[in-house]
């Protein structure tokens, strides 16, 4: 029990500071990786699948293995959003969406495809992986999100020029999106305050933005279960779930 209340009186304290610190500022930036998901329902990428289990992930989703055989990684990708299209946001999304509404600056840049950012309510969100629910051909510009089930029979054609349509999302094999990476190096050198949150920040370029926060002299806050490579560099550290600590830190500011 004096365990517990000590590790509350040390959150406590942690959360006092951390407002002390910004509560004046005003370009916030949120990085959010899986761990932030995760408690939504959304399945990780490798976790058992079923059928899919059988199939090598990199053949499912490579712009290699999606050229070689389309029909077979819609398939895979129609699963996954229908799981996905199910989900709701959780009270860590929340926060971040109703934090956005008090400093109207912040900013949400997610290694997320599920959208639940959006769905929450944030509006300033640089998907930097791209959506799964979202479609565009691999041809012409044209794009379109998704309803509850993607139209049969598989792959789905493009309205405009007949050609095939790809899930909007970055697959192995491609580069992020240059504009949408441009914006995102650009939001990160001008923030006063980045949030790391549910993100292991082991996959490059992403985990490099918080480099470039510090480098210009923003306070960087990382809230994970576990702490990661990039600790050390943090601020502040706040060990728990995006769903616990959140609410509680963001609703103080």
């Amino acid at each position: 029990m004096d365990n517990n209340n000590n590790n509350n009186n040390n959150k406590s304290n942690i959360f006092q500071n951390i407002k002390d610190k910004i509560i004046d500022l005003d370009k916030f930036v949120f990085l959010t990786g899986a761990g932030i998901s995760k408690e939504s329902g959304i399945p990780t990428f490798r976790g058992p699948e079923g059928l899919w289990r059988k199939y090598d992930p990199m053949t499912l989703a490579s712009i290699s293995g999606f050229y070689e055989d389309p029909k077979l990684v819609w398939e895979f990708y129609k699963y996954r959003q229908e799981l996905v299209y199910n989900c709701s946001p959780n009270p860590g999304h929340v926060s971040i969406a109703d934090f956005e509404k008090i400093k109207e600056s912040s900013y949400v840049l997610t290694q997320n495809i599920d959208g639940l950012h959006e769905k929450a309510g944030s509006n300033n969100i640089i998907e930097l992986h791209g959506n799964i629910l979202k479609v565009e051909c691999t041809v012409c510009k044209f794009k379109d999100k998704i309803k509850e089930k993607i139209e049969e029979p598989l792959p789905p054609i493009c309205k405009i020029c007949k050609n095939t349509l790809r899930p909007s999302v970055i697959l192995f094999g491609e580069p992020l999106n240059q504009e949408v990476w441009e914006k995102a190096e650009q939001i990160s050198n001008n923030c006063d305050v980045m949030f790391i949150v549910g993100t292991s920040l082991n996959v490059g370029p992403v985990n490099q933005l918080p480099l470039y926060a510090k480098r210009n002299g923003a306070i960087l806050i990382e809230v994970n279960p576990e702490p990661t490579v990039f600790t050390e560099i943090m601020d502040y550290y706040v060990q728990g779930s995006a769903t616990e600590v959140l609410p509680q830190l963001l609703g103080i500011v």
